[in-house]
């Protein structure tokens, strides 16, 4: 059984959350309105390095230390730093008001190109595509990166759409996603100022 302890910090639009399990332990601090600022340690570099491309092109800033059962494999610490991630974006957006809620972005990656269209709707569902035997990065699966996608979504209970229009190398794929979703959620989590104070939903709430 794991154990989370999220909170909004004194920024409106920041949080922290500790998460531990058996097979991770997890501490977060995030903020949505920053400059992409970056302290993050997983023990994999690969993944630093991914989640690193993810908080500059987002602009958060994240101070994140994983501890994972790495001498297992990477997928606790991948899967698990996704759930954190996606629980504390989630409680840092409060009740969402002024969000643009859609977000939409294309990256190529030398001979990569990936779209990803996000709506942090309140529903949780993920489509990934990826060309049949697309490449692995040499040393973190395309799967693993499913599951974090897949772990972020249920966690910020969010609709998103990856797809891997064409690639050849593994890096350049698994940059291409971090990125695209990246860049996608900065425009989804973005205050409008024509929107000041809505709530983006005819229902009233998301």
């Amino acid at each position: 059984m794991g154990m989370s302890l999220c909170y909004n910090t004194m920024h409106m639009r920041a949080a922290d959350c500790k998460r531990t399990t058996a097979e991770t332990d997890i501490a977060l601090e995030l903020n949505l309105d920053g400059t992409g600022k970056v302290d993050i340690h997983t023990g994999h570099a690969f993944f630093d390095h991914m989640l690193n491309l993810l908080a500059r092109h987002s602009m958060m800033d994240m101070k994140l230390c994983t501890k994972g059962d790495l001498e297992v494999d990477a997928h606790h610490t991948v899967e698990d730093t996704g759930i954190v991630i996606g629980d504390t974006i989630l409680r840092a957006l409060g009740d969402k008001r002024g969000i643009r809620r859609y977000g939409c972005s294309y990256v190529p990656m030398d001979e990569t190109l990936c779209r990803c269209v996000i709506d942090i709707s309140n529903r949780p569902y993920l489509e990934f595509r990826a060309p049949q035997g697309a490449a692995d990065a040499p040393n973190m699966p395309l799967s693993l990166t499913v599951e974090f996608c897949r772990a972020i979504v249920n966690n910020l209970r969010c609709n998103l759409h990856i797809e891997v229009l064409y690639g050849m190398d593994g890096h350049h794929i698994a940059e291409a996603v971090f990125k695209s979703l990246a860049r996608a959620l900065r425009e989804a989590v973005e205050l409008d100022p024509r929107a000041a104070g809505m709530i983006p939903s005819t229902k009233g709430s998301l």
